[in-house]
């Protein structure tokens, strides 16, 4: 922190000015330092300008010239001179040589057009509400050069967003370049802060969206302009970018820095009014007089360069806690603490009110020691006292008990009639009374550690949800454990209003929880430390209406059926139709419909009458869906590409396995179909007759293997779709089922599909097992005392399978 009273070596006494230069002439710029010797840099896009056959630097004491030697379209853009930490930002533009008039010396920009302190002022194109980015302007320089090759050859960008750099009040602007050569259509382009905030419903004075394309090089240019920059825009961003079929995402940040020093604080242009009709937004015209001061943005500037003799809060470090707490009201105790990292903030006062000043004469001490002592934590302290005799023997004691002389933490020193005690690394366990005890007599004080700043690790990040959905902010500083307060818009959150703010910790993370936001719940959050601060605004929107379908414009011929079709996200939603803007009366011919979350409107026996624009807005949603209506004189046919039926089985040769299933279990017969249209699938079953010839030779029947039974081409027709025996077909499946499968299922089944360009068929046999039947009645012969011979006939109906014993 710089020294009370003193700005800092590095600020600019004289800043360089935006200049407008003919194409061809050189452009100089300069600035000058507050003392010599100060090392200052240039740069453009970021990136250091050194000295070339194009850029000339010099330096004379305080005086620093950059000189752009024969400047064209491609040197045009932002510029930046940097010192310490100090920076300036100017912009170079470049006009036509015939175009070119004699350059005047630019005069003060007047209080309502200055930039940000710090920072020279902003060109009049970026102070307008709406005026768009000049070619070349500050995102040229920070996202590398003109259009050329292009830099990221993966994915869709040709060049993506950088990160970017600015000072409160100035202007940026990011670029993001989209190959086109490949693109039917123009490329969706969506810009966001943090993870939801769509910047595109943000877009007003301080924020404009930009789009071009140029046909020569066929590249999509996109951008994102921030103009009057605030603090609170620091964050991380993200572009998107998606075609039909094709998705890309590229992140940046931007990083507003505080501008520097308390001399560019620009009253006049802080003590502004704004417009109560303008909806806060700043009046930049010199006629506008209505409204009211804006004190905060005074204050707030002010708070900004406030010195350590405004505020005992802004103290330098070396001064002592004890001091301003015993100054202060009792109502501040709670705020010092916070700010100098007093963790027990009862125990101090407790300690401090207990403390009392021995007016009586001593006569083993000439000097004392201190009522209370202050160190930072890690560093060490000395506490030193005056003895009447040089030759006297002191004891030290904390919280009453000895200390004992151990490593390098205590170290005691005597020289002549002084006695030291000194702390090393001090910890958090040395924050204690101390004492110094002479024969009979002691003297006490009393020792505060106090913690380092806690920083911000993480910041917050901004939100945007519905009503009624759950917010959880997440922050991360530097300490464990710390103390940190939650804001609202300014206002702290405190433990009282926990029926609706939740306050967890986790380590270093800390987290705001609010279970269901409420449309009042919008606003900007903060998390400070005693070390900083971080920012957060949460949006809490009304439930959107989405838009599943649309409905699309239609060409319809003379006498044919016009519908118009559209879903949305909720059933209950109801609507009105317009055709070119009033409201449609629904007839005999015009018919309106609403189904669940679909709206439907349908228009019989077209005329060229109804060739119009028809709209359909929900009620109570700002949407608007609309299509149009053509109307066709001649009537053009359509005709579909058609494909030859065709069944889709996983077998050699196209003649499966036989299909085994056991009686009274469930058949299914899947088989995958295709046809272009839709092909008639037919399943039949083949009638079999014992011993006896076939009329006509089947096809396909199988090969004959001895048994009595033969195939005949008579099949049976298979077509119901309910009961034991079912038939289901849909546009890629037919599928034949059994439930129960008994004796009589078994045979051969010939699926057929058929449809006006060819035909396919395949033959799937399916065998029944069961339970044969009882064998034939026995015959006993050769009966014997204890024997007898039994003799029986195999079953007539082996269940189907081989009979291969029997048991007794």
């Amino acid at each position: 922190m710089p020294e009370p009273g003193k700005k800092p070596v590095s600020a600019f006494s004289k800043k360089p000015r935006s200049v407008e230069v003919a194409a061809g002439s050189p452009a100089v710029f300069e600035a000058e330092t507050e003392r010599a010797g100060v090392k200052v840099r240039w740069q453009r896009g970021g990136s250091d300008i050194s000295a070339s056959n194009k850029y000339g630097l010099a330096t004379e004491g305080t005086r620093h010239t950059l000189t752009v030697r024969e400047v064209g379209p491609a040197d045009q853009g932002s510029y930046a001179v940097i010192a310490g930490s100090s920076k300036v930002k100017f912009d170079l533009k470049v006009i036509e040589a015939e175009k070119a008039e004699p350059m005047l010396a630019p005069a003060p920009a007047p209080a309502e057009a200055t930039g940000a302190p710090g920072e020279a002022p902003a060109p009049a194109a970026e102070l307008g509400e709406s005026a768009p980015s000049p070619k070349g302007s500050s995102s040229a320089a920070l996202n590398g050069p003109t259009p050329g090759a292009p830099d990221d050859p993966i994915g869709l960008f040709v060049m993506r967003p950088q990160d970017g750099e600015v000072t409160v009040g100035g202007s940026i602007t990011f670029s993001a370049r989209v190959a086109g050569a490949s693109l039917l259509k123009p490329p969706v382009v969506k810009w966001f802060k943090g993870k939801w905030v769509d910047l595109s419903s943000k877009v007003g004075q301080h924020l404009q969206l930009h789009d071009s394309y140029d046909r020569a090089s066929k590249v999509y240019l996109f951008e994102l302009h921030i103009t009057d920059a605030q603090p609170a825009f620091t964050g991380s961003y993200r572009c998107e970018v998606s075609t039909k079929d094709k998705f890309d995402c590229s992140n940046f940040n931007l990083t507003v820095h505080e501008a520097m020093g308390t001399g560019d604080l620009d009253l006049l242009s802080a003590f502004r009014r704004t417009s109560l009709a303008g909806g806060g937004r700043r009046i930049s015209d010199s006629h506008e007089d209505t409204g009211i001061l804006d004190f905060s943005s005074l204050l707030k500037k002010r708070d900004s360069f406030r010195t350590p003799r405004d505020s005992k809060l802004e103290a330098p470090a070396e001064e002592d806690v004890w001091e301003i707490l015993r100054q202060a009201p009792p109502s501040e105790y709670e705020r010092i603490a916070f700010q100098y990292g007093v963790t027990d903030l009862r125990g101090m006062l407790k300690r401090l009110k207990g403390m009392r000043r021995d007016e009586k004469k001593s006569t083993a001490f000439q000097k004392k020691l201190e009522p209370a002592y202050q160190v930072s934590k890690g560093h060490k302290i000395r506490l030193t006292v005056e003895l009447a005799d040089h030759d006297a023997e002191v004891k030290w004691l904390k919280n009453g008990q000895e200390i004992q002389m151990s490593g390098s933490k205590y170290i005691f020193e005597s020289i002549g009639a002084k006695r030291t005690l000194t702390i090393s690394q001090c910890s958090l366990a040395d924050d204690a009374a101390y004492q110094c005890v002479v024969g009979g007599e002691k003297c006490s004080t009393e020792l505060f550690v106090k913690e380092p700043p806690v920083l911000i690790t993480r910041p917050l990040e901004d939100q945007l949800v519905m009503v009624g959905q759950r917010v959880e902010f997440e922050c991360e500083v530097s300490e464990e454990g710390a103390q940190v307060k939650w804001l609202k818009d300014g206002v702290e959150l405190t433990r009282e209003e926990t029926f609706k703010y939740r306050f967890k910790k986790d380590g270093q993370r800390h987290h705001l929880i609010i279970n269901e936001a409420m449309l009042e719940d919008a606003g900007h959050y903060a998390l400070c430390t005693s070390g900083g601060q971080a920012l957060a605004e949460l949006i809490v929107q009304e439930k959107k209406l989405e838009v599943y379908q649309s409905i699309a414009d239609l060409m319809v011929g003379a006498k044919d059926q016009a519908v118009f079709k559209c879903e949305v996200s909720d059933e209950n939603v109801r609507g009105v139709w317009l055709k070119n803007g009033k409201e449609l009366v629904p007839d005999s011919r015009i018919k309106v419909s609403h189904i669940g979350r679909v709206h439907k409107l349908t228009i019989d026996d077209v005329t060229p009458a109804d060739e119009a624009d028809y709209s359909f807005v929900p009620e109570g949603f700002a949407c608007n869906l609309s299509a149009k209506l053509h109307f066709m004189e001649v009537k053009i046919d359509f005709v579909p590409r058609q494909e030859p039926p065709k069944i889709h089985l996983d077998c050699p040769g196209r003649i499966p396995d036989t299909i085994v299933v056991v009686a009274g279990n469930k058949l299914r017969l899947d088989v995958p179909i295709s046809g272009d249209p839709a092909p008639t699938v037919i399943w039949q079953k083949a009638i079999t007759q014992g011993n006896k010839a076939p009329a006509r030779p089947a096809p396909d029947a199988p090969e004959d293997t001895g048994d009595s039974d033969e195939w005949v081409f008579d099949k049976k027709l298979l077509c119901e779709t309910e009961g034991r025996v079912r038939v289901e077909t849909t546009k890629d499946r037919s599928i034949f089922t059994v439930e129960g499968a008994e004796k009589e299922d078994e045979g051969v089944y010939t699926v057929t599909v058929k449809n006006p360009v060819g035909e396919d068929q395949v033959n799937l046999t399916v065998k029944v097992i069961d339970v044969p039947d009882a064998p034939a009645a026995p015959k006993i012969s050769n009966v014997g005392e204890d024997s007898c011979t039994v003799q029986w006939e195999p079953p007539a109906y082996d269940g189907g399978q081989p009979i291969l014993g029997a048991e007794s």
